[in-house]
């Protein structure tokens, strides 16, 4: 039986024969464009997911940093009760202070704090301590004015579970332990031990209400496992004893020992019988793993209700009416805000650009299919299908691809960043996959609403902008018009900074939402320099027209035509190059401005490349010592008196002695206050004199005939004026200077007030050399330590400089920025791809065509690389100008100080360190577009020429 015999049997009478499916038969048809597109989506979404979790994970490691380096005596939730009220009986009393009680009262107050805020069980305590201490008579306790010691009696929980026994063993309660009880057991920690000299089966005495003394036994010594915990460190005297002065009209100081003993949880009762005034405390220290800073002011709200909310009024009913809470941990969220504030707008800023860069590219890649589709869509619909149909069709097409590629790049993503928020992450996944999924069939829907086989011409030097978008160009100036005066002139935290130190919890949260508008402003710079350039991109092609068709050859004038015939869809790709390489010039300015504000910190802070400096005078052989260590290559002495008093008054400047050469050398080596040497060099008759007042040669000054020159900051100069004054050294010894040179900056001393004059003028005394100033490239710490010897202090620049890197909260802010501004850049490179892919069909076959009317090989590269140079030179150029406008514009509201030169204990004033135009982030990236806009074209001229003519110049349209 014949092949069409056997396929009537199987065919149903009437029916239609089978018809392919259209998303399998598509995919067939153009598998390298599928595939091209699931990478595209894939990388896209797995660098969008990513972001917000990277965000979240360096923005939480910030927070716990912070609440860990603020200590637990500032984080932990304190709560204590007063006494037991001295109303009810002496049972009723000390069934309160019973380990019992407290527990059950501890397990209660977990139960009221409400979340985010968790207690961390294994650092939190509670018991009964002393809240007045006692004074301990024994002889042999040190003394170290006469004093006797005193003692702070504890029962704190979990003393075994916190702490390793070194000697003896815990204490115990033995029986039912009573305000009457006449003798107890202690431990003490080692520190204690080794201060007070205490051992085990010492006897300590502490005063009693009404009899004889409490005596207390010490039975062991322990070490805590972890002492900067918070189980130690919310209470130092229970782990270290402290010397306490006493106010005192005299010279002499009255200084005592203060000291802890641990008592048994079952021995607080016998407290009730000292005058210490026994409390109870339950100390909550917060869970690392539980602070986010998404949660940041819910946070804070709680640490408020527990303080002075509704938490306090159900903690006091729970345990005493007179319950008291306290803490800082507020107000160290709200420093953590203030420098979350500071950087959040600046990656903000770098995740628009990149953002926009990202959208651009997809939306090319969208035109990039419709336009090699074109003859396809508009035969359908010239056949009759709908344009809703074809829309829907192609919505179908492009999600069977665009879907699982989205899929596999969150899921790279979570692997990529497995910390962070997740349905951020699949929202921004969602968003890219969208996006992706409408981009072909909206360009399609827009394309061929009408149903025609052929389209007018849209030569970018002939087609005339349009009214509509004429307005929304002018939308767009006004838009970015408004973004850079704010940004200008509120800053790129939108005056929540301040606001967010008012530790309101409202204001907490305060820049998370920000100012979108202000971090838009970089992009919408460049929004509008491609707009602009589109607009006069076509005048520079007709002022070259002219005079290249006057040359001799064709390449010339064809080249200017042929650019001159781009389609108008190029403000695309040049919207794509000129966002990227704004977004590059302005991120790249912000990391060099980073950097640079760090050195320069560190340089005065230091004064030079490495600083060493002791409390008395240097060695005299250490200077030569030094100029032999690797990498130094000079070295600059000083001799720096911090307690001179200049005038008659009693204010202290820090006056330096130095040699005027080198120190002039140094000074114009690291631009700190450059002056002219011989306008500190003493004069010749500055000979050393006995001072008034002194009875000795050992004090001697340089009371000369003429003054000592002396360089001053500005607010020394202004109180004393040019006219020579004295100065009394440390020594006791007196000088005359006259300020001479005023200066801002000098590397011997940092600060507002200095003095610096001629070592040759100061006595044998003051002269001696305190500190020595190195410069040098790629200096070794321990070389440098081993020759100064353990009493110098040595710095180094470097090891300065990473002191400002104080929270992972910047680092992690750094490290986003750069990979935002990497992946914008190549961003733009795949951009310039899409472009010249898109062109390169009608460029292979214009080569072909003039190939036969006799161009050749050399002329066809010469041809494609001109065709493409005005473009990338119109990209390049603007990109450079625009990157450098945008960071004119908005330097004077950008403060990089809180990313930068955050440091513990503070950050310094707004201001410090300012955004600058890096020149290498504005050319570098110009010139790679450059050289890939030309490369590419050249290797396709290279590679075209490799291949026949035939296949192009076919009849038809089977390309």
């Amino acid at each position: 039986m014949r092949e069409t015999d056997r396929r009537r049997i199987f065919t149903r009478r009437g029916a239609e024969p089978p018809v392919a499916p259209w998303i399998r038969t598509r995919l067939r048809a153009a598998p390298g464009a599928a595939v091209a597109l699931a990478l595209l989506v894939l990388a896209t979404v797995c660098l969008a997911a990513s972001f917000p979790r990277a965000v979240d994970r360096y923005e939480d490691a910030g927070l716990r940093r912070a609440v860990a380096d603020a200590t637990a005596l500032r984080t932990s939730v304190q709560m204590s009760a007063p006494p037991p009220s001295l109303g009810a009986t002496q049972k009723e009393r000390e069934s309160v202070l019973r380990p019992d009680s407290v527990r059950e009262q501890y397990r209660s107050i977990l139960k009221v704090i409400e979340r985010p805020l968790v207690a961390d069980p294994g650092q939190s305590a509670y018991g009964v301590r002393t809240t007045k201490s006692l004074e301990a008579p024994e002889k042999w306790l040190p003394r170290p004015t006469g004093l006797p010691a005193q003692m702070t009696l504890a029962t704190q929980n979990g003393l075994a579970d916190h702490s390793r026994l070194r000697a003896g063993r815990l204490p115990r309660a033995d029986g039912t332990v009573t305000a009457s009880t006449p003798e107890l057991e202690a431990a003490v920690t080692k520190e204690t031990a080794d201060s007070l000299h205490i051992k085990v089966g010492s006897v300590i005495h502490v005063p009693a209400v009404e009899r004889a003394p409490l005596a207390v036994r010490v039975t062991g010594v322990v070490a805590p496992r972890d002492p900067e915990g918070a189980y130690w460190a919310t209470q130092p005297i229970l782990r270290t004893p402290s010397l306490v002065r006493l106010p005192a009209q005299g010279a002499e100081p009255s200084i005592y020992w203060l000291g802890a003993l641990l008592l048994a949880p079952d021995a607080a009762p016998a407290l009730l019988g000292t005058p210490g005034a026994p409390a109870r405390y339950w100390h909550l220290a917060p869970s690392p793993a539980a602070l986010t800073a998404s949660e940041l002011p819910r946070l804070a709200s709680a640490i408020a209700a527990l303080e002075s909310g509704p938490g306090l009024l159900k903690v006091r009913a729970l345990t005493d009416p007179e319950a008291d809470a306290s803490t800082d941990l507020d107000d160290v969220l709200a420093s953590y805000a203030r420098l979350r504030s500071g950087i959040r707008p600046l990656v903000a800023v770098a995740a628009f650009g990149s953002a926009t860069v990202a959208a651009v590219v997809l939306l090319m890649a969208g035109g990039l299919a419709a336009d090699r589709r074109r003859g396809e869509l508009a035969l359908l619909r010239a056949r009759g299908v709908s344009l809703r149909g074809l829309t829907v069709r192609l919505s179908a097409e492009t999600a069977v691809v665009a879907v699982p590629a989205a899929a596999l790049g969150l899921a790279g993503a979570l692997l990529a960043v497995p910390y962070g928020r997740l349905p951020y992450a699949v929202w921004t996944a969602a968003a890219v996959a969208l996006l992706a999924c409408a981009m072909l069939p909206v360009r399609a829907w827009i394309t061929h609403r009408a149903v025609r086989v052929h389209g007018a011409r849209e030569d970018l030097a002939s087609a005339r902008p349009s009214r509509r978008r004429t307005v929304a160009e002018l939308t767009l100036l006004v838009l970015a018009s408004a973004a850079v005066f704010a940004l200008r002139s509120r800053g790129t935290s939108g005056g929540s900074g301040g606001s967010a130190g008012s530790g309101d919890p409202a204001d907490l949260d305060a820049s998370a939402s920000g100012d979108q508008l202000v971090a838009l402003a970089p992009v919408l710079i460049g929004v509008i320099a491609a707009l602009l350039l589109v607009r006069l991109y076509p005048l520079p092609l007709r002022w070259l027209a002219r005079p290249a068709g006057r040359l001799r050859g064709a390449v010339g004038h064809l080249s200017l035509a042929r650019a001159g015939r781009t389609s108008v869809s190029t403000v695309l790709p040049l919207l794509a190059l000129l966002t990227a390489l704004t977004t590059a010039a302005f991120g790249g300015s912000v990391l060099a401005g980073v950097a640079d504000a760090r050195d320069r910190a560190a340089l005065l802070s230091l004064g030079a490349d490495a600083r060493v400096e002791v409390m008395g005078a240097l060695p005299a052989g250490l200077p030569d010592q030094l100029r032999s260590a690797p990498g130094v290559r000079e070295v600059t002495p000083l001799s720096i008196g911090y307690q001179a008093r200049p005038g008659t008054g009693t204010e202290t400047v820090p006056l330096a002695g130095v040699d005027p050469e080198g120190y002039a050398r140094l000074a114009r080596s690291t631009h700190l206050g450059a002056f002219p040497a011989d306008e500190l060099t003493a004069p010749a008759d500055a000979r050393p004199t006995k001072s008034s007042g002194s009875s000795g040669s050992s004090k001697k000054g340089a009371s000369s005939e003429s003054p000592l020159p002396a360089l001053a900051s500005p607010a020394v100069a202004e109180r004393f004026g040019t006219q020579p004054f004295p100065v009394r050294l440390e020594d006791g010894s007196e000088i005359t200077v006259r300020i001479t040179v005023v200066r801002e900056l000098t590397p011997a001393v940092s600060g507002t007030e200095f003095l610096v004059v001629d070592r040759a003028g100061l006595g044998a005394v003051p002269a001696r050399p305190t500190a020595l100033l190195l410069t040098g490239d790629r200096m070794e710490a321990g070389a440098l330590r081993k020759a100064a010897g353990t009493a110098a202090d040595v710095r180094l620049r470097a090891d300065e400089r990473a002191q400002y890197v104080d929270s992972p909260l910047q680092s992690g802010a750094e490290r986003v920025y750069a990979v935002a501004v990497a992946a914008a850049s190549a961003y733009a490179v795949l951009a310039l791809l899409l472009a010249l892919v898109r062109a390169a069909p009608e460029r292979t076959a214009l080569l072909a065509r003039l190939r036969t009317m006799g161009l050749t090989r050399g002329q066809g590269r010469r041809l494609l690389v001109l065709e493409a140079l005005p473009q990338a030179l119109l990209a390049a150029v603007g990109g450079a100008l625009t990157g450098w406008a945008a960071v004119r514009l908005l330097a004077p509201g950008v403060d990089l100080t809180a990313v930068a030169l955050a440091t513990p204990g503070g950050s310094p004033p707004p201001g410090t360190a300012a955004l600058h135009t890096d020149p290498a982030s504005l050319f570098l990236p110009a010139l790679a577009v450059l050289l890939v806009a030309t490369g590419i074209a050249a290797a396709q001229a290279w590679w075209t020429g490799r291949r026949g003519s035939v296949r192009e110049l076919r009849a038809g349209d089977a390309r």
